[in-house]
């Protein structure tokens, strides 16, 4: 009883910096959310069942444009395909003890960063993990909050300010990598040249979220197909 509680705050002590990011994230995703139209409550209802900024952004905005449901489906399997990916290769790393019920609860919270650093760990137990993703969660949850309530009694000019700030994260995330390796700078601006194209283009009526399964799609396969990644002998 004693190792569980240890590893359990151990999980605790290493999502804290994982959790003071995700208040910022999380804030931003609210003033998101209402300035679409979807109201506080909606906004923190949404984070505490997803826990998935790119997924949420991109919902919002079919939610906003009145998306179907199978939209909806495809955009967030696309968005989010990569938790699954991660899943399995942490799958390699869990200890015997971890129960079908401690797989399920415990994927629910796998995201990039609480994979980088579960990944870290030669293995990993579910005392650990239940730790590494609470304190993520609570973050996320508690931004969400904060930016929902925030934005009920900031003037609009300064919610339209603070809405940016989400996007800018996602700037921050692509521009390193794509400094490095040009397959990822390419697929980012084949992305980019696809969404300009469905955007101004007045021959092309595409939804919100159909919008940003072809970006994705295409930019990764080209991408794939002129740069692809070499594999290690």
């Amino acid at each position: 009883m004693e190792n569980k509680r240890k590893l359990f705050f151990s999980g605790i002590k290493d999502g804290i910096p994982i959790a003071l990011g995700y208040l910022s994230v999380s804030f931003a995703f609210a003033i998101s959310a209402l300035k679409n139209g979807i109201s506080g409550p909606g906004a923190i209802l949404i984070s505490a069942t997803n826990l998935t900024s790119a997924g949420q952004l991109a919902g919002i905005e079919i939610i906003a444009a009145c998306g179907t449901l199978v939209e909806m489906a495809i955009t967030q399997f696309v968005i989010n395909l990569r938790y699954m990916l991660m899943s399995l290769s942490l799958s390699q790393k869990a200890d015997s003890s971890f129960t079908l019920l401690d797989r399920l609860l415990v994927s629910f919270g796998i995201t990039d960063e609480v994979f980088a650093v579960a990944s870290l760990k030669h293995r990993i137990y579910p005392p650990y993990m239940y730790g590494l993703v609470f304190t993520p969660f609570l973050g996320w949850v508690l931004g969400t909050f904060l930016g929902a309530f925030a934005g009920e009694i900031l003037p609009d000019s300064l919610k339209s300010a603070l809405g940016l700030a989400i996007y800018g994260m996602f700037i921050a995330i692509i521009i390193p990598p794509a400094r490095k390796e040009s397959g990822v700078l390419l697929s980012i601006c084949v992305a980019v040249a696809v969404s300009l194209l469905i955007y101004y283009a007045p021959f092309i009526k595409i939804t919100e979220g159909f919008s940003i399964i072809i970006c994705a799609v295409i930019g990764a396969a080209i991408a794939a197909f002129v740069k692809p990644v070499k594999e290690d002998e």
